[in-house]
């Protein structure tokens, strides 16, 4: 028993490693990295020492020079097999994640294996604690799926709050767009203040629109594909007015405060919702936590009176 725990623990703390090896980002930005490999193969002075390319790629991080590239072929190999919509699906909802660790649909899908493979790992090595054939064949089972599945539950928390920032910013930004509308400036020039001014989902989402238009794409192709791949409906309607406002020669600043004054109605419609809302969330916590307390209180010597012998 004690030879399985010391080999159960050092498997664990291998896992674990190669988890933390995973999630690890470099602690240098590219910048510094590239200063550093420009420095050793330039040469900072007489005394420095001239390091070969084998040197040079060892001082690279561990995640940059063994873990990514072994993702990166796993998911290359899955690619092959994984239809062409369903990966653009997959990249629309990385984008719209924020692209966390500039992962690709290609590397999602193999963390998604490699996650299994660990978790499926961690079971094995509970399966080996309990010393049950039964209980080793579920917990191996249930550590696969959990593994395999709980990538695709994290990017689906991380488009939900993505979302629900959008919604969030979107009448701060509209009152700003109609600022700087009627001051005077072109509606690329007040989604540029726009982006100046906030740093969060929404100023991402334009900035990229921004990005697009200087260079080359139209406008309206561009903001069209940002409203329906967000998944916001505010946001959808808001683009689809401005598009309406472009094709018929409306004035932009009227549609802009219009939209403005309905994002700030809708606004204050949810606040009214979710306050009506607090009290049947409040009754939960009441009936499940408070309530039995008091009936302990007020009923518990009565009941011991009762069950008392005589």
């Amino acid at each position: 028993m004690s030879s399985t725990l010391l080999l159960s623990l050092v498997v664990g703390l291998g896992v674990l490693m190669i988890f933390i090896g995973l999630a690890r980002t470099p602690s240098r930005n590219t910048a510094e990295m590239v200063q550093q490999r420009l420095t050793a193969y330039g040469g900072g002075g007489v005394a420095e020492k001239q390091l070969t390319l084998e040197e040079v790629e060892l001082q690279r991080p561990f995640s940059e020079r063994f873990l990514r590239p072994a993702i990166e072929r796993l998911g290359s190999i899955m690619s092959r097999s994984t239809p062409g919509k369903a990966r653009q699906n997959l990249m629309n909802r990385l984008e719209l994640a924020g692209r966390p660790g500039n992962l690709t649909p290609e590397d999602f899908a193999a963390v998604r294996i490699v996650a299994a493979a660990v978790m499926a790992a961690i079971g094995l090595l509970l399966g080996l604690l309990l010393a049950n054939p039964i209980y080793l064949a579920v917990a191996v089972l249930v550590g696969a799926i959990l593994g395999f599945y709980l990538p695709a539950l994290w990017l689906k928390q991380k488009v939900d709050k993505r979302r629900n920032e959008i919604q969030k910013g979107l009448p701060d930004a509209m009152d700003l767009l109609v600022i700087a509308v009627d001051a005077g400036l072109g509606f690329d020039a007040a989604l540029a203040r726009v982006t100046d001014k906030y740093k969060n989902a929404l100023s991402d989402e334009f900035a990229k629109v921004l990005r697009e238009v200087s260079l080359g794409r139209p406008r309206l192709e561009a903001m069209d594909e940002m409203g329906r791949s967000s998944g916001v409906e505010d946001l959808h309607n808001f683009i689809q007015a401005i598009i309406q406002s472009e094709q018929f020669g409306t004035g932009i600043g009227k549609i802009l405060r219009i939209q403005a004054d309905e994002m700030r109605r809708k606004r204050r419609q949810r606040a009214q919702e979710k306050a009506a809302q607090a009290t049947l969330k409040m009754m939960l916590p009441m009936v499940g936590c408070i309530f039995p307390t008091l009936w302990i209180v007020l009923l518990g010597p009565a009941a011991l009176i009762l069950l008392k012998p005589r």
